[in-house]
This record gives structure tokens, sequence and C-alpha cells, in this order.
């Protein structure tokens, strides 16, 4: 048989003719992409992004991990990959999957035996495969101490290395507040003008008292102390990001301002001195982490922590009504025990602990721009990360950014400043009556060596 006789063949027999009439099912209608399975044969749309399935062991994935789950792990460990750009390819599935209305149906025990049928047939059948490294193995009872400490420091003890590498010199892991279009304008701009927002709307002053819960690498702590002086107790699970903090602390002489402390939230506790309360809480996307059922004891230390007429800004990201928020991908990769909520019911929550909602300002769009910042410096700099932290690792966080950039882009996902206040009993708020104080230009940002509190 000549070659191109041997490649006609193929085209009608190979395992990626075998499989789509199940595929097909289990997707409720035809596939959305074009797969190429391991012995070179292809199906599916022409003009869809290229999917190769580069093992049967992709397959016993699926059968062992059906759904989103299994795609990813294969994902992670190669045996599937996609041609071209990550997110350009997830964002062309969706929408493919949208205007063709695809539903997949629960299998019933005959799609099953079909199922197994198939991947019996294609050799795909076997043992389960190792769980790739990076996955969250987290034991003991949900949001327990000891089990928060450990599903913190999954994601964020990563090494930090890594998080320099990925981020800019703010060394800020949340959402950027892009002000400007202009050339010139980049990710690290875009986070010194969000943590300029954030002191304009907690009004931080010289001398004033913070407490920064879940401060990361002290973005935030370190502006406030060293660009307006503000006196920060910063508190984080993650031991890597404390030993950063501290760091840089040392480094630019600020030790008379802040106090870095490694513990739960449950164990903060006011200071001595603080006994009035802080005049100032922030939480800028660690609430994601607290939990459903904790949630509400979360609120209400945040209002035992500030002073009567003090504020409190909780930056959080949310899920669309309908949507599940976080995935089996991100509970067992990125965030285990992650609980994100829609917006109105955190709202909900801090009103029910006493704390008065002033203003709420929605930062999805922003969350895209720096995603997509991040996820350009991960491709930019690939050989370097997988030195840092190995391959796997690697395509977990191009899976992670790429799904999420989407997720914020399709509204899926949100993220939002609730800036609210501990009014006294006699319900004075202090609060300015419009908000043009914090919606004001921001001032350049001081850099290091610079004087605190220049501007007040």
């Amino acid at each position: 048989m000549t070659l191109t006789g041997k490649q006609d063949k193929q085209a009608t027999t190979g395992a990626a003719q075998r499989i789509e009439p199940l595929v097909e099912q289990l997707l409720g209608g035809p596939l959305p992409v074009r797969v190429r399975m391991w012995d070179g044969s292809e199906t599916g749309a022409a003009d869809g992004p290229l999917v190769h399935v580069r093992s049967r062991r992709a397959l016993r994935r699926l059968l062992w991990a059906t759904g989103e789950l299994g795609l990813a792990e294969a994902y992670i460990t190669g045996d599937v990959d996609v041609e071209g750009d990550l997110a350009e390819g997830l964002r062309a599935m969706r929408l493919a999957v949208r205007e063709r209305g695809l539903r997949a149906p629960r299998p019933g025990v005959g799609g099953r035996l079909r199922a197994a049928g198939t991947a019996l047939r294609l050799g795909a059948v076997g043992p389960r495969p190792p769980v790739p490294a990076a996955r969250a193995g987290l034991h003991g009872v949900l949001h327990s101490k000891s089990r928060d400490r450990a599903a913190i420091s999954h994601h964020y003890d990563l090494s930090n290395d890594f998080y320099a590498l990925l981020l800019d010199e703010t060394m800020a892991y949340s959402c950027g507040y892009w002000t400007s279009d202009a050339p010139g304008y980049e990710a690290v701009d875009a986070q010194h003008d969000k943590l300029e927002l954030i002191c304009r709307k907690l009004d931080l002053r010289p001398g004033a008292r913070l407490l920064d819960i879940g401060c990361g690498w002290g973005s935030l702590t370190l502006y406030a102390a060293q660009r307006h002086g503000v006196r920060v107790t910063a508190v984080t699970l993650a031991r890597e990001q404390a030993a950063h903090v501290r760091a840089q602390v040392a480094e630019r002489n600020l030790e008379d301002l802040v106090e870095v402390r490694c513990c739960d939230y449950r164990d903060i506790g006011l200071a001595p001195g603080h006994e009035g309360g802080y005049d100032a809480v922030s939480t800028i996307e660690m609430g994601e982490h607290v939990g459903d059922a904790e949630y509400p004891a979360f609120t209400a230390t945040l209002h035992a922590m500030v002073r009567p007429q003090g504020r409190v800004l909780v930056q959080q990201m949310s899920r669309g009504r309908d949507a599940p928020g976080g995935g089996a991908f991100i509970e067992s990769y990125i965030a285990p025990d992650m609980h994100m909520r829609p917006l109105g019911e955190t709202v909900a929550l801090l009103e029910s602990a006493g704390l008065e909602v002033r203003d709420v300002e929605a930062l999805r769009e922003h969350y895209v721009l720096t995603v997509d910042a991040w996820r350009r410096t991960l491709e930019g700099n690939q050989r370097e990360f997988v030195d840092l932290v190995g391959e796997e690792t690697v395509r977990v966080w191009r899976l992670y950014l790429a799904g999420g950039a989407l997720a914020f882009e399709e509204r899926r996902m949100g993220v939002d400043q609730i800036l609210s206040v501990r009014p006294q009993e006699t319900g004075t708020a202090g609060m300015p009556a419009t908000r043009r104080g914090w919606c004001a230009p921001a001032a350049p940002a001081a850099r290091d060596g610079e004087s605190v509190g220049a501007t007040g």
C-alpha cells in the first residue's frame, strides 16, 4: 500500500474517528475543536483550535477523572496540548460551545459502558495515572487553622523567587487599577494607582494605625508606611511572605512603623496600645480563603478590629449569580478550599456584622488587564520559570492565568473594592459627603528613598 493509501485509511479508521462519536455524545453536539490523536489521525472542526492528544494516557485520565479536572491534569502532564496561544484557544472553544448551544448530558450506564468499550479498543484502559505533584493534598477539618495554613502554604509559599519573577516591583498579587491607556503605562503603574486608591479610601494619614489582613508580599503595608507614614500591623499565614515583608521592612528602615505577624486572622487580637481599635482595616483578596460558614465570624473580626468611625476596605473576588466560582482545577491546584459568592451576599454579610457599606467599585475589567500582564511575563520567561518550579507547575500556571483572564472577561468572576465604616452608636460615620476625596487623580507614587508622608 502506498503512503497516500495508508494516510487515507488512517483518516477513516484512526483513533480520532473511533472516539469522535463518543465525544460528540458526551458533549451533546459536534466537536467545537480540531483534535489530533497520538497516531496522527484528526477529526472535529476544521477551523477550530487544534487540541493534540499525545498519548493514550490522556484518555485514561479522563476515564478516572471525568470533566474539567481530568482535562486539566491531562494538560498539566503534557498528555494533551493546545497548539498556539492557550488563552486564544480556550476563548475560541468557549465561543464555539456557546454558539452551538452544546450542553453535556449526564451519561447513563449505557454511555459509560460504550466509553469503556471505546477506551478498551484504543488501549487506553489501565490503572489510574499518577496524580501530578502540583496537586494540593489537604487533610483535616475544613477551615481548621492547620488546614487553612496548609492551603495558604500550597499556593503562596511556592517560592518568593517565582513570584518576584512573575510580579512587578510592588510584588502585588492582586488586581491592579488601570487609570490610563497611554503608551508607557504598565502593570506596575496600575498597582501603584491601586495602592494609592486604597490609602485614599481608608483616609490614611501619618500616624494612623492600619491592620492589613492577608498582607501578601507587603505591597500595601510598605506603600502605606513609606508613602503615608502609617503604622501598620501586617498579617499573613504564609511564612515565605512574612519573611519577604520583614526583609523589606528592614531594607527600607521601616521597623518603627511596621510589625509583621505570621498568624491566622482568628489569632490577631488587638495589640498593646490599640485597645481602641485600628483606624483602618484592609483585606485585599484574602476573603476568598475564609470559607462560607466562617465568613460571618470573619466580618465580625473586621468590625471588632476597627474603632468607631474607622474604615474597612475589602477587595475580594466574586462569582456570577449562576457561575460556579473556582472549579475542580482551581480548587485542586491553585486555591484549595476557596469560596466565592456573588457580590451582594458579601455586602449583606458586612452589613450584618455592624459595618455600614458606603461604596462599591467593580474592577472586573481591570483584572483582565492584570492577569494578562502576568501571563505575558510567564510566557516570555518560560525557561526561567521551569528552572525555578518545574515544567508541570509552569503548565498549571499557564492554564490558571489563561482561564482566569477568560473568566473575568466573560463575567463568570468579578472583583470589587467594598468600602465600609463602623459607625458610632449614634449613627455618626465621620465619612465625607461625596467621593471627591478619594476619586481625585492619584499623586505620583513615592519611590524608595523619598520622604514618608510627603503629600499627607
